[in-house]
């Protein structure tokens, strides 16, 4: 397992599987509802597999129900009150909404369904599994500052759906900024919908309100991909760009060097993050209380430098 996994303790999870005995033959895993942030991604397409795999190790008959809340908090809470109405025993959970999500976790909880987080924090969920987002945020920040000339220059942050891992990514990246006096946030308040289109919309502004522009963190790599599409289309390549996931169409813009915008991610493994998630959760279901309720995982910056030891995410196939 590669170094994301660093901080992630897997003895209980393990534990949960080799010590079902009697409790496995009186109480058995029958459905699972997963409601991600939007499956037009491939990091939550590659969750799903990761939730989906670990889960037929456990039971090779358990029914698997995935549904995109596309980033609309109505639309969760409901995909939410619908997993409860058909009475799963676990729903794992990607919040749209850092907080706002609690009301429908606490129903899913009253009705005796165990809620496992992943990739963000959820009010309430019996266990969470994420990457140390704060982190992931200033290892591409600092990545910016130490390649800009001097450590100065006009920055812009494009933001996102306001979950957990957002908030905290860009928390993560204002925290170098800050304390670096020669850089100068000129934006970081644009939703980019963490999505290809998002970005590419929310740069197009941007990139028409200023005339210079010297670095973009994104907070996501789909959100980079599209705000290095917008400086294609309008003719700028002033400034870098760096991102969070480490997915591999962000590996496949690394490898042209001086050739893409995109200059660093900082990377995650979604099929592991959600897979762990799944077995805590489990853990929960069979009524063993884990030795932590969160777990973070490490994130690794990539760069065109380190591309050719960087693993990638991890292929189900």
């Amino acid at each position: 397992m590669r170094k994301i996994t660093t901080l992630l303790t897997t003895a209980t999870c393990a534990a949960a599987l080799a010590a079902g005995g009697a409790q496995a033959q009186d109480k058995t895993l029958e459905s699972i509802g997963i409601s991600v942030g939007l499956l037009g991604n491939p990091f939550f397409v590659a969750t799903i597999k990761g939730i989906e795999d670990r889960a037929k190790e456990i039971n090779p008959d358990v029914q698997v129900t995935s549904v995109s809340a596309d980033y609309d908090l109505n639309k969760q809470a409901s995909q939410i009150d619908n997993f409860i109405a058909s009475g799963v025993d676990i729903i794992m959970l990607n919040a749209v909404d850092a907080a706002a999500i609690a009301p429908a976790v606490k129903r899913a909880k009253s009705a005796g369904i165990v809620v496992a987080a992943f990739d963000v924090s959820a009010p309430g969920a019996d266990v969470t599994v994420m990457t140390d987002n704060v982190d992931a945020g200033r290892k591409a920040c600092q990545y910016i500052v130490d390649n800009l000339e001097g450590g100065s220059g006009d920055v812009v942050i494009i933001n996102g759906p306001q979950s957990s891992s957002i908030i905290d990514r860009v928390a993560g990246c204002q925290e170098v900024f800050s304390a670096n006096d020669g850089i100068n946030v000129l934006s970081d308040d644009q939703n980019g919908q963490a999505s290809r289109d998002g970005g590419l919309d929310v740069m197009q502004g941007i990139l028409t309100r200023y005339d210079h522009i010297d670095a973009v963190f994104a907070i996501n790599d789909p959100t980079a991909v599209g705000a290095a599409l917008a400086a294609k289309q309008l003719g700028r390549d002033e400034f870098i760009i760096t991102g969070v996931d480490g997915a591999p169409v962000i590996e496949d813009e690394l490898a042209k060097g001086d050739g893409s915008l995109i200059r660093a991610s900082a990377s995650q493994d979604p099929y592991v993050m959600a897979g762990e998630a799944l077995k805590m959760g489990y853990d929960m279901f069979m009524g063993n209380t884990p030795e932590t309720d969160t777990v973070l995982l490490e994130p690794e910056l990539i760069t065109a430098d380190n591309l050719d030891g960087y693993k990638g995410w991890t292929d189900p196939r």
